[in-house]
Parts: C-alpha cells; sequence; structure tokens
C-alpha cells in the first residue's frame, strides 16, 4: 500500500500518455512475473435450483408458510496454482501436513500462476417456516425461523491470486475440498408485531416492533504465518490437539517477558475447553467457515402519527415517523451489542522444530501481554449502537 501511495505521488496524473514512459524499452520480458489464467473450457457460472413453498391458511385465523430451497453447483468456479511445486515432505507428529521445504513454485520466475476453472461440489439449502395472523382491530403478528448452510471449494475475492492464496486448507492449497462458506446463513428468527388505531377520524397511530436473532457471522481458525511453507500466510487451518500432549509450543521472550512452552499450552488448552467448536473438535483440523459467532438479537421500534384531511373529496394524509432501531441499546448500552471473533488466528509464528513437527506460539493480545482466553468479545459498529431516524411523508389519494 505504500508503494503504490509513494508511485502515486512520484507520479501524479499528468494528461500526455508518453509523460512517464522510459526513455530506453528493449522489449525484453520481465525478470519476474505474475500470471492470471482461465482454462480454455471454462464456463460461466450456472446453479441447479429447487424452491418448494406451501402458503395454508390454518384454523383461528392463522396463515402459515413453509419452504425448502436447494442450489447445487452446474458450474462453480475455484481456482488452482498451476505453478505450485508438489510438497516435497510432510511435518513429524501429530499434525503431518504437507510440508514444502526446497521451493513452492515450478517456475522461479512466476511468483504464481492462478487458474481459473470450473467445479460442481458447491451447494447450499435454507428451510424457512413462518405464522402470521392478521386481526380486525388493525394488530398483526408474525413469527418465522430458518436455518441454512452454505458450501462451497472458495470463497472468490477481487482477484485471483487472492481468492487461491486466502482460501483456508490444511492440505494442498490446489485441492481444498469443501468448506462452508463464508457467507453460510445459520439461524435465524423474528417476530414481528404491529397495530394501528385510527383516532377520532382524524388521524391514526402505528406502532410496530420488529425482533430478530440470528447468527453473527461465521470464520476459521488458522495460523498467522505460513505453516507449511506453500507461500500463503494466512490459509493454513490449524489442528486441534486432543489434549496437552499433543501441543508443541515454542518458547519465546517479548516485551520483556519470557513465555514457556508449558504456560502456553496450559492456556491454549483454557482457551480450548471454553470455544464450542474447538471443544468438539479436538483432534481434528478446524474446518474452513465451521465457526460460528454467537447469536445476536435486534429490536427496531417505529411509531407513526398520521393526520387527516379531505381535499376535493379525497382523502390526504401527513405522516410523521420516527424509527427506534437497536432500541434495546437505547434502553440500555449493554443491550444490543453484537460478539466478534477476539481473533481468527490464535497460534502465531508456525515453523519446524528439530525433529520435523509443526511448533508454534500462543497470540497475546493486550498491553500487558496477556494471551487470549475468550472467542469473542463485544463488536463496535454501526449496528451496535441505536440510531434514531425522522421522517415525513405526505400521501395523495
Amino acid at each position: 500500500g505504500f508503494e503504490r501511495l509513494d508511485n502515486t505521488r512520484n507520479r501524479p496524473f499528468h494528461p500526455d500518455p508518453n509523460k512517464y514512459k522510459p526513455s530506453n524499452v528493449t522489449g525484453a520480458p520481465a525478470s519476474r512475473y505474475e500470471l492470471a489464467l482461465t482454462t480454455p473450457d471454462f464456463k460461466f457460472p450456472q446453479i441447479w435450483r429447487t424452491n418448494v413453498a406451501v402458503d395454508q391458511k390454518l384454523p383461528y385465523g392463522l396463515f402459515g408458510t413453509l419452504e425448502y430451497m436447494y442450489n447445487r453447483d452446474v458450474n462453480g468456479v475455484y481456482y488452482i496454482n498451476a505453478n505450485l511445486a508438489p510438497a516435497n515432505t510432510s511435518f513429524a507428529g501429530v499434525d503431518t501436513r504437507p510440508r514444502w521445504t526446497t521451493g513452492n513454485r515450478i517456475n522461479a520466475n512466476i511468483d504464481n500462476a492462478v487458474v481459473l476453472k470450473n467445479q460442481n461440489d458447491g451447494y447450499s439449502w435454507n428451510f424457512a417456516a413462518s405464522l402470521e395472523r392478521p386481526f380486525d382491530n388493525g394488530l398483526f403478528v408474525k413469527a418465522a425461523y430458518s436455518y441454512g448452510e452454505s458450501k462451497n471449494t472458495v470463497n472468490p475475492g477481487s482477484i485471483a491470486f487472492g481468492s487461491w492464496n486466502n482460501n483456508p486448507h490444511s492440505g494442498n492449497p490446489n485441492l481444498p475440498g469443501v468448506g462452508f462458506s463464508f457467507n453460510s446463513p445459520g439461524h435465524r428468527v423474528f417476530g414481528a408485531v404491529s397495530y394501528r388505531a385510527e383516532l377520532f377520524g382524524f388521524g391514526a397511530t402505528t406502532l410496530s416492533l420488529f425482533a430478530e436473532r440470528r447468527t453473527g457471522g461465521n470464520s476459521a481458525y488458522r495460523f498467522a504465518g505460513d505453516a507449511n511453507g506453500d507461500g500463503g500466510t494466512s490459509n493454513d487451518l490449524i489442528y486441534i490437539p486432543r489434549d496437552i500432549s499433543e501441543m508443541n509450543f515454542q518458547q519465546f521472550t517479548s516485551g520483556g517477558r519470557t513465555y514457556t512452552s508449558a504456560e502456553q499450552a496450559a492456556a491454549w488448552d483454557a482457551f480450548i475447553k471454553q470455544d464450542k467448536y474447538l471443544s468438539a473438535n479436538r483432534g481434528k483440523y478446524a474446518e474452513r467457515g465451521a465457526v460460528f459467532a454467537p447469536m445476536t438479537t435486534n429490536v427496531d421500534l417505529s411509531i407513526a402519527q398520521e393526520l387527516f384531511t379531505n381535499i376535493q373529496g379525497r382523502r390526504n394524509s401527513l405522516e410523521v415517523r420516527a424509527d427506534f432501531l437497536n432500541f434495546m441499546n437505547f434502553l440500555n448500552s449493554d443491550w444490543g451489542v453484537g460478539r466478534q471473533f477476539t481473533t481468527t488466528q490464535p497460534l502465531v509464528s508456525p515453523s519446524a522444530d528439530s525433529q520435523g513437527r509443526l511448533q508454534y506460539r500462543l497470540r497475546t493480545v493486550s498491553s500487558g501481554g496477556d494471551f487470549i482466553s475468550t472467542s469473542f468479545q463485544p463488536s463496535a459498529n454501526l449496528g451496535d449502537v441505536y440510531r434514531v431516524q425522522i421522517s415525513l411523508r405526505y400521501r395523495f389519494n
């Protein structure tokens, strides 16, 4: 980023296209370069979509809906790096993932040759159910629940190399396998209530309340650093040890404090025990996108006041409306606040020890150098604070 900024300052925009051309152009190829390619038989993405739904009027004035959606990639997308050399060895110990130690590129002059290809492994599904009841007196009530999963082999980004390089895996980055998409929806439940009453013939008041509880997103636990030597520094999924005997921490000193292997192992074991996903998957590699943040709750309140007037025999209305977004946070600053990952890279500086086993350090997260101890912490985004918006609307009828 700094290099691009310096280039912009040193070579600001100039209307003459020849302004910054070098005086001597030999035509010789660059000594190093990167390629972004597309396989010759590539097909534009296509999906098979199935949607089955039932709307039914039920007793007691209720209306019910059941819906199931299933999508399957017919021509999905994924990436490989055609210049990635085969792994020449693997780690010793409990974590036996492939390892590159004698160079990870076939052609040393090509940094990467990322190829866009097709796959048909990705899929998603979603189930939803709802009940609603309108009343003659202006009251309306609705409740709904949905759950869905979305899995694929890669979450495509803005550039080919980033899509390949940042795709978490525990083996060969060119064969990542199917994992949770980072847009997998998870659980969602909501309820809505509204009541409208016309008062004395000159106006109407409407109160609306919407409450929602949903999965707060998902991610994956990875190493911070290049664990396997493939050149990617954020794509190696961690191995979750069964117990302390399978851990292999490196003693290190930071800020004048020495962190022993034993105290790191004890802190990591405590972290695993308090983490729902890690504690349930000991002895396995973490799965891409399989760690879901706690569900978050949001409540919105709306108050609208209409004033009626007749113009040439037709009713017109002026509406003043106040919306309280994240109303719970309006009542109490500790309510309505979401949760976010403390870190998704709890193990840092991965390397091999003298016996060829994968070794690492435990991340510290405080100014005092304390180890991570909790999986989630309060988030501080726009949706975590209350907002009030006032609107004015005139209706011509």
